[in-house]
């Protein structure tokens, strides 16, 4: 085991196979633990595009594992800055966009409060319900950017969110925020009257609007 992890951390194809010329069920023994650092999982750390390449062919499961700290290989690879990395993850497979990690926390959501609008667009081409999708704080990408400043994203974001329909933009996170709470500084009025011409209240005018909405239809 410690062997085929070295070879994973250098990219060495020729030590996996090594690995699994010694024992031919390896791979199969490591998907089979709940929550395992995999060959994938170092490879993704380290930016070892080919090898990650391999692996992923050899097994596929491994993409979708949690490693012991709640995070997937494709998380790692975002976290250490691996973007080649990440976007063939991304070609090789479209629903790692929404793959979930610690704190239900996905690669669309990380890349909204990192400000990668590169990264951002090719997300959301590839995998257009990944917006819909939500952390354990009830956060939509859209308080995401907002809460992290990340105002030239959310621009992006709400003229996907307008052409899709798909988000609730007055969903509320569990601080109790709706996305026009976290503009309400007079620096940030443009942004601010995108969310309102798209429907946006804040969350103290939410119960009013649901209770006026039998008279309104």
């Amino acid at each position: 085991m410690e062997r085929l992890m070295e070879a994973s951390r250098a990219g060495n194809i020729d030590g996996l196979y090594a690995a699994i010329r010694e024992n031919a069920n390896i791979l199969a023994q490591i998907d089979a633990v709940p929550f395992v650092d995999t060959p994938l999982h170092a490879a993704a750390s380290a930016g070892h595009i080919q090898y990650a390449m391999e692996i992923m062919r050899l097994m596929p499961s491994f993409a979708a594992k949690s490693d012991q700290d709640g995070f997937c290989p494709i998380h790692l690879a975002l976290r250490s800055g691996h973007i080649q990395l990440v976007i063939r993850l991304v070609e090789r497979d479209t629903d790692l966009v929404r793959l979930k990690g610690r704190e239900a926390i996905t690669p669309l959501h990380y890349v909204a409060e990192q400000g990668n609008l590169d990264l951002l667009a090719r997300f959301l081409l590839v995998c257009p319900k990944s917006i819909e999708d939500m952390t354990i704080r009830n956060e939509t990408v859209l308080h995401i950017a907002l809460r992290n400043n990340m105002f030239e994203a959310f621009e992006f974001l709400l003229v996907k969110l307008l052409i899709s329909c798909s988000v609730d933009i007055n969903e509320k996170n569990v601080e109790g925020w709706t996305p026009l709470d976290y503009v309400q500084d007079e620096s940030q009025a443009e942004i601010r009257d995108l969310l309102c011409s798209a429907g946006a209240v804040g969350a103290s005018l939410l119960p009013i609007i649901d209770n006026l909405a039998p008279f309104l239809r």
